[in-house]
């Protein structure tokens, strides 16, 4: 797992393909925290999404790169109905 002491809100995360996956809105236990507005699609929408820190391959400017493609990352993340 990369050093993830450099994420930051608002960047964007992306998959090892390059493909966006969604913005931080923060760090949370083990998770990095998906804004609401950049997550999920359909019945998905308007919940906070998060994905592991483990899925962390680098960051490196404005951009947290995964180490899975996108469509496998979307798989791991967990869903928070609320705020």
């Amino acid at each position: 797992m990369a050093s993830i002491s450099g994420i930051r809100e608002h960047m964007e995360v992306i998959g090892a393909d390059g493909v966006h996956v969604g913005t931080v809105d923060a760090v949370e236990d083990h998770r990095i925290k998906l804004t609401k507005k950049d997550s999920g699609q359909g019945s998905h929408r308007g919940h906070h999404h998060y994905v592991p820190l483990a899925l962390v391959a680098e960051v490196e400017g404005d951009k947290v790169r995964l180490s899975a493609n996108a469509n496998v990352a979307v798989t791991f993340e967990e869903e928070q109905d609320g705020s």
